[in-house]
């Protein structure tokens, strides 16, 4: 039996796709700071969940999380890493960053919207690491974060259900488990 699930990991990913190489000046070790690093280990548990949703492009280079109008310089399509480092020299024209939505944003958000659907899934959950202490770029910068955040957005999950999850990992962890904060 699978769990009724939606598992979605959407800063996995390390790989520069090639409409982008031509103007990244991000190191190798750059883009995995950037993204959410041990992500791919430590949430990679597909065959136990009914529906599963990974990608394999740096959050550097195109943000899953973000809105598809978030210019920000750490939004959809980013200037800077989030530790204030730059992403391109010089930055994409139009038609790279459009091309970028419409190969890896585009997909990844229809899928996830496909597999949200099916018949049995009752929970997603998105799935983030997060660095120890806060980045120049993001709330709470240079400030310890918890071991565990979850986040119901505010209201997406019942209340008692995030409280219920938030005291089970309390349990079973030393350090702080937050919800909503810092994300």
């Amino acid at each position: 039996m699978k769990l009724p699930i939606l598992i979605s990991v959407p800063h996995a990913g390390l790989r520069v796709p090639p409409e982008a190489e031509l103007y990244c000046v991000l190191t190798p070790q750059q883009v995995a700071e950037d993204g959410d690093e041990g992500a791919a280990e430590i949430y990679d548990i597909e065959p136990l969940t009914s529906a599963y949703l990974t990608s394999d492009i740096a959050r550097a280079i195109i943000d899953l999380n973000r809105a598809e109008d978030d210019r920000r310089p750490d939004g959809v399509v980013k200037t800077q890493t989030c530790w204030e480092v730059p992403v391109y020299d010089p930055f994409p024209i139009d038609d790279v960053i459009s091309t970028l939505l419409t190969k890896y944003y585009h997909p990844y958000h229809a899928c996830l919207k496909e597999l949200a659907g099916q018949q049995g899934i009752v929970c997603d959950v998105d799935c983030h690491t997060m660095l120890a202490k806060g980045p120049p770029i993001g709330p709470g910068a240079g400030i310890e974060r918890p071991w565990v955040c979850l986040s119901n957005s505010d209201g997406t999950c019942p209340q008692e259900w995030i409280e219920a999850l938030r005291d089970a990992f309390q349990t079973r962890l030393e350090g702080p488990v937050t919800v909503n904060g810092p994300f």
